[in-house]
């Protein structure tokens, strides 16, 4: 068996230890802060004196999608070809989701280490994702959203439920991401994998800021559930795929800019399409609205004209074309639209105000998608015997974890 293997260019020493990745959804970094100054997670506290506390950005549109496959492959959307939850795709002239594994130009390192002979496990929250983790893993895939439906010729185990022992959680609640973490600790306790990679939820930061009992509450169970893992000597490494933010004005109220309608109104109808890469067919907790928007011109002549009207808008804090945006985020430019928009740290994008249904909005509006959500925490339970490069993303987390925390 090869000591290492070559993944992307990048070169990852195979786990000596069972080693947990582990990335909480929407995990801004002052949840964690929160958490530890109100005395509910020790786990974490005690990073900074037995362990390695470090930031990193996440790759940018701060999306669930385009950070998971960054960090499972170690590489940049320019790689790898995720750059959203939703895109256009020109050769079925249609707005599809970006979930299927076809849409993937580069392979796991998950994937990698089970084919060099390492037991390799996945559990995430949402079915959206695993088809894209478990893209050519010969191992356990499962998501908790569909524990109830697992066999071990699709999902490497049989009855997932049953065996992790929690009833099946609703898509919308914390117990999704319980259930994630209970079913790591339960495959560490019975299946020992050397490689094990686990991907939450952000139902709860969407809904909570950071040091509300909510908040605090869920952080104490991801420290708990933590704490078991470093007890049955796991090596983990933990990140997150965005942070989160209020998008909202003084008194609690959304602040949207509805693109869409204003491009209809200033350059008549036709004349562009706004799309919205965070959307998913989970839309109840953030009403498909976030930070980033692609827009696609009816005639390259139009393009500036669009831009122009954009970069004028009060909240968009930034207005790009195609070439550039893909240089700057690393982007795969044929995935993107013509100009991509971001809006500022208080401000979300939509399409039409027609097109959103807000009333499952029963907290004030939270939110991620620009670059101030990009800052994301980088834990490991191991001192590192090197931090790598100047600047760290989130994807480094497989390279630290295995290459310097073993």
């Amino acid at each position: 068996m090869n000591a290492n293997i070559v993944v992307n260019q990048r070169t990852y020493q195979l786990p000596r230890s069972p080693t947990v990745i582990v990335c909480i959804d929407g995990c801004e970094q002052e949840y964690i802060n929160q958490a530890v100054k109100a005395g509910v997670a020790p786990f974490f506290a005690r990073l900074a004196q037995r362990g390695t506390v470090l930031s990193a950005d996440c790759v940018m549109p701060s999306f669930t999608n385009p950070n998971n496959l960054s960090i499972v492959t170690g590489v940049p959307p320019s790689v790898h070809g995720i750059c959203g939850n939703f895109f256009y795709d020109p050769e079925l002239s249609a707005e599809v989701l970006m979930n299927d594994a076809k849409y993937l130009r580069a392979p796991t390192i998950l994937a990698s280490a089970a084919d060099a002979g390492m037991k390799v496990a996945v559990v995430t929250a949402k079915d959206k994702l695993r088809g894209l983790l478990g893209h050519h893993l010969r191992g356990i895939c499962f998501s908790a959203e569909k524990a109830d439906q697992t066999s071990l010729e699709d999902h490497g185990i049989a009855d997932a439920l049953h065996q992790v022992g929690l009833p099946l959680p609703s898509v919308y609640s914390a117990d999704l991401s319980e259930f994630v973490f209970a079913a790591g600790v339960v495959l560490l306790k019975t299946q020992r994998p050397d490689l094990m990679y686990l991907s939450t939820t952000d139902y709860v930061q969407h809904k909570h800021a950071p040091g509300t009992t909510e908040a605090n509450n869920f952080y104490a169970m991801i420290d708990g559930y933590l704490h078991k893992l470093d007890d049955l000597g796991a090596v983990i490494g933990i990140t997150a795929d965005h942070g989160m933010n209020a998008k909202t004005d003084a008194l609690g109220n959304p602040n949207i800019i509805f693109l869409q309608d204003i491009l209809d109104r200033e350059l008549g109808v036709g004349q562009a399409r706004v799309l919205l890469p965070i959307t998913d067919p989970y839309v109840v907790h953030h009403g498909a609205l976030g930070s980033y928007a692609t827009v696609y011109g009816a005639t390259p002549e139009n393009i500036s004209s669009i831009a122009r009207v954009l970069a004028g808008l009060p909240g968009v804090e930034a207005v790009l074309d195609r070439a550039t945006a893909s240089a700057r985020f690393e982007l795969p430019p044929e995935r993107i639209g013509d100009l991509v928009v971001l809006g500022d740290r208080l401000t979300v994008i939509g399409t039409s105000a027609a097109k959103h249904d807000l009333s499952g909005l029963t907290v004030p509006l939270r939110s991620h998608g620009g670059l101030s959500e990009q800052r994301v925490p980088l834990l490991f339970n191991r001192v590192l015997r090197q931090r790598g490069a100047a600047r760290l993303r989130n994807f480094d987390v497989f390279d630290l974890a295995l290459n310097h925390a073993q």
